[in-house]
């Protein structure tokens, strides 16, 4: 790395950051995706592509800078690769919270397919805005689009999440989930992050 750059320091610090966020932005990957395969390769894509631009964005907000490249990366795959159904393995393991464990892995999954089952602007906008923890206006800037259209999708995503989990996991969901001004997610889809900010 050192060569590409040319500057020991900076790659150090991207080491460093790469080492202190890679799990959480391999999660992203992982969920815009839906494969553990591809959310490996989006992530080292995606940091390929950041690399010669660390210097100036080092001292800005650099993860941003790479949620936004992950999002952009995606939505080009998503143009150019075969979109049928592929395999897919476990979430990044994470801490036990306790209770059933399989009451635990059975949300997990169910969950995971909702999301997956979601079109790829909608996904992105409940990772984004859920998972990441990011505003309206955050994840506006980072897809490229307006406020409305951040709302209406999380509203879309939301009520579809809803209508999928159903019977098998009535409590996922706030009772205003479908609504316009809601910010409530599904608790395990969350469990990386904090409440989405309005």
């Amino acid at each position: 790395m050192t060569g590409a750059m040319g500057n020991s320091g900076s790659a150090r610090d991207f080491e460093t950051f790469v080492t202190a966020r890679g799990p959480r932005l391999l999660r992203m990957a992982w969920l815009l995706t839906g494969d553990p395969h591809q959310a490996e390769d989006l992530l080292q894509t995606a940091l390929a592509k950041v690399w010669p631009k660390w210097p100036r964005i080092a001292d800005q907000h650099p993860e941003a800078y790479v949620r936004k490249t992950l999002v952009t990366t995606h939505a080009s795959w998503w143009q150019r690769r075969w979109r049928g159904e592929v395999p897919h393995g476990e979430l990044p393991d994470r801490p036990s919270t306790g209770g059933d464990p399989f009451a635990a892995v059975d949300l997990e999954q169910s969950l995971a397919a909702a999301v997956r089952s979601l079109p790829r602007r909608q996904r992105a906008v409940l990772v984004l805005r859920y998972l990441e923890d990011l505003s309206v206006e955050e994840t506006a800037q980072i897809m490229g689009c307006g406020l409305g259209t951040v709302k209406s999708q999380s509203v879309k995503a939301l009520r579809t999440l809803r209508t999928a989990l159903g019977d098998r996991h009535p409590d996922v969901l706030g009772p205003g989930a479908g609504d316009a001004s809601a910010g409530s997610a599904p608790s395990a889809f969350t469990a990386g992050g904090g409440r989405a900010r309005a």
